[in-house]
Parts: C-alpha cells; sequence; structure tokens
C-alpha cells in the first residue's frame, strides 16, 4: 500500500491470507500443480479534511507468478494493473520479495516500476511497498509512492504496528504520513483500521476488509 490506501496488498492480503494459502498449496502439491491464491480488498479512505474514496485491490499468485489491479490507487479515477515474479525464503527468518511492473491509465497515465517485500521473524514481521509512477501527460505528476508496516502478533488472529506512507491521492500537508494500525482475521476475512497522524488536523483514517480464497 502506494496510493491513498495502505499499500496493501501483500502487506493486509499477504499477510491476511496466509493460512488459506498453505491450504491452496497444500491442494495443488497433492494435484502436482503450482500453488495458487486469489484476494480481494477494499480500503475506506477518510481525510479529516477531504473527501472519502474507496481503493480496491485484487491480486492473484500462481506459483512465484504475482497478477494484480488497482482502483483508486495511484490516484483518484485511476486503474492500474500488473505482473510480477516472487523470490522467497529463510526459516527462522523468512523473505519475500517481489518485483512488480505495470501501467496505470485515467487520471495518472504511464508506466510503472515497484518492488513489494517483506520479513518475518517469529511474531515480527515488516513490510515495504514502494513503486515509481511515470505520468506521461503531466511531467511534475511522476511520483513515488510508498507504504511500509512494521508489526506484531500477540496471536494468530490479530496483528499491530505502525504504518508509514507517501501518497498524492488525496491533498496533505504531510509529505511522510505515520500511525498505528490493527488488524483482526477470521478464517479467510481480516479487517483493519489504519490511523495516520493522529492528534493532528492532517489526521486520515483507513478501514480495510479483505478475503482471500
Amino acid at each position: 500500500m502506494v496510493g491513498g490506501v495502505g499499500m496493501a496488498m501483500a502487506a493486509v492480503m499477504a499477510m491476511a491470507c496466509q493460512d488459506a494459502r498453505a491450504e491452496v498449496g497444500e491442494e495443488a502439491k497433492e494435484a502436482g500443480g503450482p500453488e495458487k491464491s486469489l484476494a480481494a480488498t477494499a480500503y475506506w479512505n477518510i481525510p479529516r479534511h477531504g473527501e472519502q474514496y474507496v481503493t480496491g485491490i485484487v491480486g492473484a499468485n500462481i506459483g512465484a507468478l504475482r497478477l494484480e489491479t488497482r482502483v483508486n490507487y495511484e490516484a483518484r479515477r485511476a486503474m492500474s494493473a500488473f505482473v510480477g515474479w516472487t523470490f522467497a525464503g529463510g526459516e527462522a527468518l523468512t523473505y519475500s520479495a517481489t518485483p512488480i511492473v505495470g501501467w496505470v491509465g485515467g487520471d495518472v497515465r504511464g508506466p510503472i516500476g515497484g518492488l513489494e517485500a517483506s520479513l518475518a521473524w517469529r511474531k515480527f514481521d515488516y513490510y515495504i511497498e514502494i513503486e515509481y509512477v511515470h505520468d506521461q501527460r503531466e511531467r511534475e505528476s511522476s511520483y513515488v509512492y510508498a507504504w511500509s508496516e512494521l508489526a506484531y502478533r500477540p496471536a494468530d488472529w490479530l496483528r499491530l504496528g505502525l504504518a508509514v506512507q507517501r501518497t498524492r491521492a488525496y491533498q496533505s500537508d504531510r509529505d511522510i504520513q505515520r500511525g498505528p494500525f490493527a488488524q483482526v482475521t477470521f478464517k479467510r476475512v481480516t479487517a483493519g483500521v489504519y490511523w495516520f497522524n493522529p492528534a493532528s488536523s492532517a489526521q486520515v483514517v483507513v478501514v480495510s476488509m479483505g478475503i482471500a480464497f
């Protein structure tokens, strides 16, 4: 989560869908095929002094292949699509890195290059997503979007941490926004709340809801 939403997908969806991917992976191994997973997440963005809007993300993993599409993410009234390849490994300390390339159209139009990466150790995990959007229509609109999370899981169903984002999807006097977040997971559904710039006039609340298959 890049864009006005809390980036995402690999952070909210990858962490939220871990159990679902494991189940699908076992089924795929028995069938002799690659691991497959599908997840969709919606984010309700609520700037304190701005217009509310919803961002949508749908992603699929087929083995190491990553496919993803986003709506209202890099900008409002914009749609983007990506393809990437995942490299993962580790035992006590696990890692995952997915270089992605794509295209965005709408209010912002042009090619995108980026990276989604994560580290996990015991009950701690760190996720970062960063992308560069080259706007072919307005050069000054070209921009680096970023989203990262540092989290702790006191229980399998609860994830708490700190999120940081850099976005231009809405107007803000803060180039870098920070704040706490909490996520709860029940079976294949994950809900979360992010609170950026708490106790300031530039507060932004993001409410997320995701499902994995």
